[in-house]
């Protein structure tokens, strides 16, 4: 991949299973239930953002973030169709 700024897809929206108590990610393909750190990386990922800044903005949140942990997540979501770099 030779961009760096990951946006969610067209077609998956951010949501909140009322049943689960937990946020999901709706996409064509089903439904993935997220962690809150999960959730928060894809919060920021309004095709704007690069990789770094994000990372940023999380260490400012979590302790501990290390930025290939994030590019992993991202990395998986985009095998799952759900954020695409841009």
């Amino acid at each position: 991949m030779t961009a760096d700024c990951p946006r969610i897809r067209r077609g998956v929206r951010l949501s909140h299973d009322a049943v689960r108590n937990t946020p999901v990610v709706l996409h064509p393909e089903g439904v993935l239930i997220l962690n809150p750190t999960a959730t928060a990386v894809l919060e920021l990922c309004d095709g704007e953002r690069s990789l770094p800044e994000i990372t940023a903005l999380l260490t400012d949140r979590y302790d501990a973030v290390r930025p290939e942990q994030i590019r992993s997540l991202l990395d998986r979501l985009a095998d799952k169709q759900v954020v695409e770099w841009t």
